[in-house]
């Protein structure tokens, strides 16, 4: 297969260590987190994004002189448009036309096709968008669909999962991961839970429908993924958009870590679940680095104010 070289760039990333911020936990608490920025499209969504495109190849679903569509809020359509320059396959994506810059400017880069959407309606917005477009093309379009195609959470099942498992010796206790998709969470439980019924699983969403929070969903008032299980979760964490930006600045600040909001707010909930525990292995997912919210005034001012 053409572009296999990145394509084998895929997965594999560090679980990294929380030191300073987890400083008032039981020693024998540990928490750590997937590092998914060393993907080669930058985030945690390279590894459905290959899955979604290699299924859909398998299957014949996805043909030549055919579009990949699908809506995202950045990080999906920046691993689509990757694979897709490396495949040679054309990519449109519906986004919501707040999408900050550095994700427009990376998407025209790679040569995909943007169709922006209704700002006021987010990722829903986009969502509703990208399947009129694939009803009224079909022959034009594959629509990906990465809220209700399996190989979403297949792909975490198959990677982040077992990687997870190995990286800690088989002692994660509890695992935690932000609903977008909802695909981390679906698949990494369902191989944790395989592998060892004690682990807890703990999801994390917004704590309201109008938040920050880019690329995560308040599941009761969103167009809810067909791959979501809400009996998955052991429970969930409901997450503030400032506790989340606080976070990202503890964290660039106290551990050397530069990532995006989504991964603050992974942080607060995986210290929330820490801070219950007297012994424990806490595992979650750091979807992206910081580089695509640079832009974001409501998180960098306050980070010089701070």
């Amino acid at each position: 297969m053409a572009g296999m070289a990145l394509i084998e760039a895929v997965g594999n990333t560090p679980l990294l260590p929380l030191r300073r911020v987890t400083r008032d936990l039981s020693p024998d608490v540990k928490v750590y987190a997937k590092a998914e920025w060393f993907n080669p499209g930058g985030s945690v969504k390279d590894r459905p994004a290959f899955n979604i495109i290699r299924t859909a190849l398998f299957e014949g679903y996805l043909l030549p002189g055919m579009r990949l569509l699908d809506s995202t809020s950045g990080n999906m359509g920046i691993a689509y448009a990757t694979f897709g320059a490396a495949l040679d396959i054309a990519v449109t994506l519906a986004m919501p036309s707040n999408a900050s810059p550095e994700r427009v400017a990376i998407l025209r880069a790679l040569g995909a096709e943007v169709v922006f959407t209704d700002p006021l309606e987010g990722t829903d917005g986009a969502i509703r968008v990208a399947r009129q477009m694939a009803e009224e093309q079909p022959n034009l379009y594959y629509y990906a669909n990465q809220y209700d195609n399996p190989a979403n959470w297949q792909a975490h099942y198959n990677s982040t999962a077992p990687e997870i498992v190995e990286q800690t010796q088989g002692t994660v206790t509890h695992f935690v991961a932000g609903l977008g998709t909802s695909g981390t969470l679906m698949g990494v439980s369902r191989y944790l839970r395989e592998y060892d019924l004690e682990v807890e699983i703990i999801a994390t969403q917004p704590d309201s429908s109008f938040h920050g929070l880019e690329g995560l969903k308040h599941m009761p008032t969103a167009i809810q993924p067909a791959i979501f299980d809400p009996a998955v979760p052991d429970h969930t964490e409901a997450v503030t958009t400032e506790a989340a930006h606080e976070m990202v600045r503890q964290l660039a600040r106290q551990e050397g870590y530069f990532v995006g909001i989504s991964s603050g707010a992974a942080a607060v909930a995986a210290l929330r679940v820490a801070a219950e525990l007297e012994s424990g292995v806490v595992v979650t997912v750091f979807p992206d680095a910081g580089y695509k919210y640079l832009s974001d005034e409501a998180l960098w001012e306050a980070r010089q104010a701070s």
